[in-house]
């Protein structure tokens, strides 16, 4: 038994290490090959034999097992009918909501606020005007609003005026209820830079994007019974 287990663990390390330098020798092809990669920061073989996932950041390539093919697109499993490109960026680009940097957000508070969620808005969006009307009838929420300028320049003048705003939560609602800019004033403002370096990391391209205290990440503008139901779930 000793032996047999012996050889088991052999096999198995040897295993490993074939695959770590199949993985290294990959990296290593693709880089001289197409330097635009930059750094490749994981290959890892896919379901589908022969065919190798290849990430830089949160962006996503397939590769055959010597590196001589790179294909950008998703890889969808049938049988199951699963886009496992989109599984996989889903779960690359998830955000824990405890590692939010709410410092950033203007906290906005419903009621007694027991329940959470963060928000990534941009001034001139429609949807997220839409989607303010709605947060109205939500009660017992506190909501962290994340300015997220990325529609145009005056989205950021915007923002700004907002996030200096005495009352920021009052120039939020202003702006997007009544359409009511803030008075024009100036601040450090280097929280917003930060909200949208955190938004490109995460790969946030759109606003409304709502992330709830299960982080459970939702884009666009949901209704109020959606938002109900997730905060629901998230307790």
């Amino acid at each position: 038994m000793k032996l047999v287990a012996c050889l088991l663990a052999a096999a198995s390390l040897t295993f490993g290490l074939n695959v770590h330098a199949q993985d290294a020798n990959l990296k290593k092809t693709l880089t001289e090959r197409i330097p635009q990669l930059e750094k490749i920061d994981e290959v890892r073989a896919t379901p589908m034999s022969g065919l190798y996932e290849v990430r830089v950041g949160t962006d996503i390539f397939y590769t055959d097992a010597k590196g001589n093919y790179l294909i950008q697109g998703e890889l969808i499993d049938t049988k199951a009918r699963r886009n496992l490109t989109e599984d996989r960026m889903t779960q690359l680009t998830a955000v824990d909501f405890k590692q939010l940097p709410l410092k950033d957000a203007i906290t906005i508070v419903h009621g007694k606020g027991e329940r959470k969620m963060a928000v990534f808005e941009d001034p001139n969006c429609g949807y997220c005007k839409r989607f303010e009307k709605d947060l109205q009838s939500v009660d017992n929420v506190t909501i962290y609003l994340f300015l997220y300028p990325i529609l145009s320049p005056d989205s950021a003048e915007k923002s700004r005026n907002i996030w200096c705003a005495k009352d920021q939560a009052k120039a939020w609602h202003e702006q997007m209820l009544n359409s009511k800019n803030a008075a024009a004033v100036q601040c450090d403002t280097a929280a917003i830079q930060r909200n949208l370096a955190f938004g490109r990391k995460y790969k946030i391209t759109g606003t409304p994007t709502v992330v709830f205290s299960n982080n459970v990440r939702v884009p666009g503008a949901i209704s109020a019974a959606e938002v109900e139901k997730h905060l629901a779930a998230a307790k």
